[in-house]
């Protein structure tokens, strides 16, 4: 399939520049830290004793520093939504690049993990070195207290040692429960081994504390290599000495070593500040708990619950997390907004899935055990329900969904919450965007699954018609499992009906009438589904338009 320059461009192009733009500051750092150690006077002797360990384990700390302020910095979910909804990011782009932040926090923190494996292998061919290589000329240099000492005890015995090794359990316990398998399995161990970061950080700021590493003070009164008193022809710097004849090449003094300056303290600080207030902002403005107004169960396990909060205010497109002291003090999931606070209502909705221990739990404390069994849909249950606050709203890229004049939702199962809150935004009239039509397409493996929103839809259609407007809303409706398929029989929902395709969709053909309809137009591609179809619209909309059509990808991704 051949690929437009203008679509890549489109839909790549700002990745893979700020991509660039960090592979090259990762490089600079490093080509800049390691050439400062192999060539610099300050590092001479120490360089002489570790050899080009001691440059390619602080080259890749400088990485490691850049890396740990922007893992955190990504992380930031209240200052990136802040600045997305504010008047200073107007460039559609610029905000596209914000919702990448995820992704880039992955980079970043492969990038640690790297560069962490490089940085523990150079620090153990010096702490070997510091014992085979042990300095009588210059005793401020050693680590080692005496020649041949044994380098695990080196390790276990200074600080930098211990916390180096606690830092590297951290990190591979963060490592492993990241992977996407444990995430699926057991998304609680994702939860709370990550936030292992804090302990990690803590650790880091005091890993350089001990002053392995020193650095020489009195170049001018000791130049690097200079011919001492008493130094016999057999010592270490011999080849030096030779070229040494006149007295101007002697030393004026002893060579002084300082320890060096911990420098991650200046890189992390920042970042580290920031994430900590923004933390506390985020606690202070969730302490609250919501009031539940009401929970309807509907069919396929989902769960629809409808809260009220004083002063909360959403956009559609935007998520929140949830948490339940009574199913887990620590553990907060993120929802998202299937219904936005409005001035005549203000009440807010969310539709969760029960997949998962957590949200069987939390299902659990809302629905009574023994109504759990019926199979009335939806049902509505009015009892007393726990406690639940929630943090946020927080922004994702279906925001972006009005400020396109044609957009494209592709929602799959559950997928749909997203558009949900986009298509009650029509409902109620609100006003002031740019979108001129929409497309929207969902497809559910089972049919009994398009009644979580069906009256919605009829709705919306039903007042879209009124108005005289029903080109402006295109549906469409797939059933991918076949076996014993149905129709939608309920008068009420015969808009649906009408709109209901068995199989899959062929999205190449759906793009191109859409194309075909939008010449010359960008049109908003939004997904939020299985992989499988994320990957298949990201292809197609990198590819080839004969009409001039560009299809810029949005893909929904909790933070």
């Amino acid at each position: 399939m051949a690929v437009s320059l203008r679509s890549w461009v489109a839909n790549e192009g700002g990745k893979h520049l700020v991509l660039m733009l960090w592979l090259g500051a990762n490089t600079w750092l490093f080509l800049n830290t390691f050439l400062l150690f192999s060539t610099g006077q300050q590092y001479h002797y120490l360089y002489k004793m570790l050899g080009v360990g001691v440059c390619i384990s602080r080259a890749s700390a400088s990485v490691l520093n850049l890396n740990c302020s922007l893992v955190l910095l990504t992380m930031c979910r209240s200052v990136l939504t802040f600045i997305r909804g504010t008047h200073v990011v107007s460039s559609r782009k610029t905000r596209r690049l914000l919702d990448k932040s995820k992704t880039f926090h992955v980079a970043c923190g492969i990038a640690v993990c790297l560069f962490s494996v490089v940085h523990v292998s150079a620090h153990m061919v010096n702490v070997v070195n510091f014992s085979s290589r042990y300095s009588d000329d210059f005793p401020a240099l050693n680590l080692a207290r005496y020649r041949g000492e044994d380098p695990k005890w080196i390790i276990l015995t200074t600080i930098p040692g211990v916390t180096g090794v606690l830092l590297v359990l951290i990190l591979l316990l963060m490592l492993i429960s990241s992977s996407y398998c444990v995430r699926m399995s057991n998304y609680e161990i994702f939860w709370y081994t990550h936030n292992l970061f804090i302990i990690f950080y803590i650790i880091l700021m005091m890993h350089m504390v001990g002053g392995v590493l020193k650095y020489q003070t009195n170049i001018e009164a000791h130049p690097p290599g200079c011919l001492r008193p008493n130094q016999s022809s057999t010592e270490q710097y011999v080849d030096d000495l030779e070229q040494l004849e006149d007295d101007d090449s002697r030393c004026k003094a002893d060579a002084h070593f300082e320890p060096h300056y911990p420098q991650t303290w200046l890189w992390v600080s920042g970042p580290l500040c920031l994430y900590c207030v923004e933390r506390l902002y985020r606690c202070i403005r969730s302490s609250a708990p919501v009031t539940i107004v009401t929970v309807i169960r509907h069919p396929c396990d989902v769960i629809e619950l409808r809260m009220l909060k004083k002063d909360f205010k959403a956009r559609p497109g935007q998520y929140i997390v949830l948490n339940c002291p009574s199913v887990s003090s620590f553990e907060n999931h993120p929802f998202t907004l299937t219904k936005c606070p409005t001035v005549n209502k203000e009440t807010f909705g969310i539709h969760l899935r029960v997949v998962g221990d957590w949200t069987e739990r939390f299902t659990q404390q809302l629905l009574p055990q023994s109504r759990m069994d019926l199979e009335i849909l939806p049902m509505v249950q009015q009892r007393t329900y726990p406690k639940l606050y929630i943090d946020g709203p927080f922004g994702s890229p279906s925001e972006e969904v009005f400020n396109y004049d044609v957009s494209l939702c592709v929602a799959g199962g559950i997928g749909v919450t997203p558009f949900a809150c986009v298509l009650h935004a029509l409902l109620d009239g609100w006003r002031g965007f740019r979108l001129q039509r929409l497309y929207f397409v969902w497809v559910c493996r089972e049919l009994q699954s398009f009644y979580w929103f069906a009256e919605l839809l009829c709705a919306l259609h039903q007042k879209l018609w009124e108005e005289n407007r029903p080109d402006y809303f295109n549906l469409k409706l797939y059933v991918s499992q076949v076996d014993n398929i149905q129709s939608i029989s309920e008068e009420r929902f015969r808009p649906l009906s009408s709109r209901m395709l068995v199989g899959r969709p062929r999205w190449k053909h759906l793009l191109d009438e859409i194309g075909k309809s939008n010449r010359h137009k960008r049109v908003g591609v939004f997904c939020c589904g299985p992989k499988g179809i994320s990957r298949t619209l990201h292809r197609l909309c990198n590819s080839a338009r004969s009409r001039g059509t560009t299809f810029e990808f949005n893909k929904e991704s909790f933070s």
